[in-house]
């Protein structure tokens, strides 16, 4: 005979351990928190989730956890709205390997009882629903992901051969904000390569043909130029309100000054350079791992680098 789902539950109920609302939120308050999963369906989740938490339907759990979490051996607290569906979901986490999972007893409704808040979930429209739907399908990404994709501020200093496509998947990704700091205007020879611009383009200032591109892409990025030279003056008010800055300058000054900004604002860079069919790229946290004046602490000399 078939199992109830009567019996399923109490059969998880005896092999995955539970953890009370109350004791989950003193270990978030503590900066302890584990992995959080919401199995429920996305029409759930969009009412209310624990901060923090990632999304991941129970429908789809046998084939998308592994890419969401990768390492078996992490801490995993799941919940639902009343805690059933996710102890079966742990359960079967379980049978695949995961070792450390638990339970929260009684889920989001006895979460919100004990009087812990919920994070407001920022509604899309239709159009954005279906814009961003291949993002939306992506156990990586998901809604929360595209959700601080919308509301992230990125700056792109350079609008080149390497600040043209990062600008374009930006936007077509849905990045809320994008900064972009040029004081070139486009030139023929740029056409070739540098993808923000057309022919039409020729004569303009590439912030203002960066802007034009990107508006008709995804009319919803808000586009921010500054048709200027990066300086020591101006740079550390320019760099302020992003979240991340991109280097796609091509010269040297520009990229030590950028460096040495971002890691006194203690602002993420993501570096990049390339010659004809060679190229590096790397990202430079303020807190983790080096800059890019500590593994390149001069300059060459003018004129020894080819751009």
């Amino acid at each position: 005979m078939p199992k109830t789902v009567r019996e399923l539950i109490h059969e998880a109920r005896r092999v995955v351990p539970e953890v009370t609302a109350e004791a989950l939120h003193e270990r978030m308050k503590r900066g302890e928190a584990p992995v959080l999963l919401d199995v429920r369906d996305p029409d759930e989740y969009r009412d209310g989730y624990i901060d923090g938490a990632l999304s991941l339907s129970r429908g789809f759990l046998e084939f998308r956890v592994a890419s969401l979490i990768p390492d078996p051996s992490t801490e995993v607290v799941t919940y639902c709205q009343t805690g059933l569906r996710s102890v079966l979901a742990a359960r079967a986490l379980q049978d695949l390997g995961y070792t450390n999972v638990k339970n929260l007893t009684g889920g989001v409704q006895r979460w919100k009882e004990a009087g812990y808040k919920t994070v407001a979930y920022r509604k899309m429209t239709e159009e954005q629903l279906a814009r961003y739907s291949r993002h939306l399908m992506l156990a990586q990404i998901g809604e929360p992901g595209q959700r601080k994709l919308m509301s992230a501020k990125v700056l792109l200093v350079g609008a080149g051969g390497l600040g043209s496509p990062a600008g374009i998947y930006l936007a077509a990704a849905g990045a809320g904000t994008l900064g972009i700091v040029d004081a070139d205007v486009v030139d023929l020879t740029n056409l070739q390569r540098q993808i923000l611009h057309t022919t039409g383009s020729v004569g303009k200032p590439k912030v203002d043909s960066a802007k034009e591109t990107l508006a008709s892409l995804n009319p919803e990025v808000e586009v921010i130029p500054y048709q200027v030279r990066l300086t020591p003056k101006n740079v550390m008010d320019i760099i302020r309100d992003y979240d991340v800055v991109l280097d796609g300058s091509d010269n040297f000054p520009t990229k030590y000054l950028v460096n040495d900004a971002c890691h006194l604002a203690g602002k993420p860079l993501v570096y990049g350079s390339i010659f004809q069919f060679e190229g590096q790229a790397a990202v430079f946290h303020p807190t983790e791992g080096p800059c890019y004046r500590c593994l390149f602490p001069s300059p060459p000399p003018p004129g020894l680098v080819p751009t």
